[in-house]
């Protein structure tokens, strides 16, 4: 008598102890799948004000264009930057980000050149307006970054590391973009 009650105690501590390690490997699971939505909702983000942010850029080269001469190429350049955008993944949104920073660079170069169009009314709210998106996207891509670095952490460290491979999640990339930020954008005509 005294045996059965110990090896159903026994039993039960087992079962106990699998089902804990089961709600364990869950957690880590689900924590994963939390997080990698949480990235692709933040690029999502990014993604929208980067878009915002050629537009502007796209409508600040209208209004440009009047006082200095600017390739079609450019133009042509900042379109094909608005329709990769929608599906960029990080290492094309760090492409996107360094060559729209340059155009709108060389945009602010003109500017300077030619006081009327610094007092321009259109062209100091679309200025504003890009000067804006720039801080909302510097802010989506801290929050993109803590939570890509969570991730990576995650799948580094024992023991998620085992459950991330398990599932084969890949690491998270990093939206590079202050390498572009220390070099001054090249202004040429």
């Amino acid at each position: 008598m005294l045996g059965d009650i110990i090896g159903w105690v026994i039993l039960a501590v087992i079962v106990i102890v699998i089902i804990g390690l089961v709600l364990w490997a869950v957690g880590i699971y689900n924590r994963f799948y939390s997080l990698k939505n949480s990235s692709e909702a933040t690029l999502g983000q990014i993604r929208v004000a980067m878009k915002k942010r050629l537009d502007m850029i796209e409508q600040l080269l209208g209004a440009v264009k009047s006082y200095a001469k600017f390739e079609q190429d450019t133009l042509t350049r900042v379109t094909a930057m608005r329709a990769a955008v929608a599906t960029a993944g990080p290492g094309d949104l760090n492409k996107v980000e360094a060559e729209s920073r340059s155009i709108f660079g060389r945009l602010l170069a003109v500017a300077e050149n030619y006081p009327e169009l610094k007092t321009s009314q259109t062209v100091t709210s679309l200025m504003d307006s890009v000067k804006s998106l720039e801080e909302e996207i510097a802010r989506q891509r801290y929050t993109y970054n803590n939570i890509s670095q969570e991730f990576n952490t995650m799948m580094d460290t024992i023991p998620s590391t085992f459950i991330g491979h398990m599932i084969h999640l890949p690491k998270l990339e990093y939206l590079q973009f202050e390498d572009e930020i220390k070099t001054p954008p090249k202004i040429e005509f």
